[in-house]
């Protein structure tokens, strides 16, 4: 629960919020809204990740950030029974002209406002892990921001975007959306922060705390399937590469959204989170196959199999059919759509929806010989095989 907006916003103290925000902050984010939050929190058994407001408003003695909104959030999501397992200070440091910091908001100002915000964490909610810097960029904003926060962070925290959606003007088409090249973009955003964990916080685990198709909401096809060969690539490439922690933005907002804002039915990339959450496990494996242009392979233990194994097979290659043989029989669910771009999308074959009470749909594989398995074009295909004895995923 966090974001650019999150950087401005006042946390009312009260029961009957102020109608319009204190000097100093641009929005509301009122006692009652926060508790919904915590008890979303609880239904889905997911703790919460925030950051804190550093606008105007939390400023005292000479533009110095100041710790009372944080402690009222803080206090509050106690008392209410919540949990924030993890928190930045703020939404990306390295663009403060757009995210409600003072002027003349430099690295400096950041890192004395960081140490004071370490000292009222571990002061106040010691058990609480703190993200830093939570930046966008790959520039000399950036490496300024993590040099000045790399001592005081548990965790490293960075954002990633592959560019910005057409509503901000960026050049981005549908047809771009599975090419190698674009997919790639996510490992080398995540070079970037490995290379100065590695030189400034040595084994400090990372996670990436925001991403989605593109910047400001996503473009129009982030709703569809186009978009699922990143969603799971993404997933699939960082874990590999060691990333313990990937954030999407959003559940419920503009159209980078899991879930439509307006009706809350699931776009194919929920579905996708979905398939991902329930057959993936969280060690990852070896696939035993060498990269090669557009087909992308990814190897986990199996999610609740022992022993068990599950592969993501990207076929991004929108014309070529691909093959791939494996020594025994597995199950197999494959997503696929007609018109990537329609908001539709087949699991074997059948369209993914809600029931009439809005029942989950039965997500169950196929049976697959062992031997030699096809993969059309352009689809995504999770394969486990239970009886693999991996010694790896007892």
């Amino acid at each position: 629960m966090s974001g650019t907006w999150a950087n401005s916003t006042f946390f009312a103290d009260s029961e009957r919020p102020p109608a319009a925000p204190p000097a100093g902050f641009n929005g509301v984010l009122t006692r009652q809204q926060w508790r919904d939050v915590i008890d979303f929190s609880h239904a889905v058994d997911a703790p919460v990740v925030t950051s804190f407001a550093i606008s105007a408003g939390t400023r005292g003695v000479e533009g110095r950030w100041t710790s009372e909104q944080a402690r009222q959030l803080l206090a509050f999501t106690k008392s209410t029974g919540g949990r924030i397992a993890a928190a930045e200070l703020m939404n990306e440091p390295d663009l403060p002209a757009i995210g409600g910091a003072p002027a003349h908001y430099d690295a400096a100002a950041y890192g004395r406002d960081f140490a004071t915000f370490r000292a009222f964490m571990k002061d106040t909610a010691p058990d609480v892990t703190i993200l830093g810097p939570g930046t966008i960029g790959t520039g000399a904003e950036a490496r300024a921001r993590f040099a000045v926060s790399a001592a005081g962070i548990d965790a490293v925290s960075y954002h990633h975007y592959g560019a910005l959606s057409a509503r901000c003007f960026g050049d981005r088409t549908a047809r771009q959306a599975l090419s190698d090249q674009w997919l790639a973009r996510t490992g080398k955003t995540f070079a970037f922060y490995r290379t100065l964990r590695d030189r400034l916080a040595p084994d400090k685990p990372i996670w990436l705390t925001e991403t989605a198709e593109t910047a400001c909401g996503g473009n129009r096809w982030a709703a569809t399937f186009t978009d699922t060969f990143r969603y799971l690539d993404q997933l699939g490439r960082l874990a590999k590469a060691g990333v313990q922690v990937v954030m999407h933005n959003t559940l419920a907002a503009i159209d980078y959204g899991l879930l439509d804002e307006r009706t809350h039915l699931p776009r194919p990339n929920y579905w996708a989170a979905l398939l991902w959450r329930r057959l993936m496990g969280t060690t990852v494996l070896d696939a035993g196959v060498g990269e090669q242009p557009g087909l992308h392979i990814y190897a986990h233990c199996a999610r609740d199999m022992p022993g068990g194994i599950a592969m993501l097979v990207i076929n991004n290659d929108r014309r070529i059919r691909r093959r791939l043989t494996l020594p025994a029989a597995s199950q197999r669910y494959t997503l696929a759509s007609e018109k990537p771009v329609d908001g539709n999308v087949q699991l074997n074959g059948s369209t993914l929806a809600l029931g009439a009470s809005d029942q989950m749909p039965a997500l169950d594989g196929k049976p697959t010989p062992a031997g030699a398995i096809v993969f059309a074009p352009a689809t995504i295909t999770f394969l486990t095989v239970a009886n693999a004895g991996n010694t790896n995923c007892r």
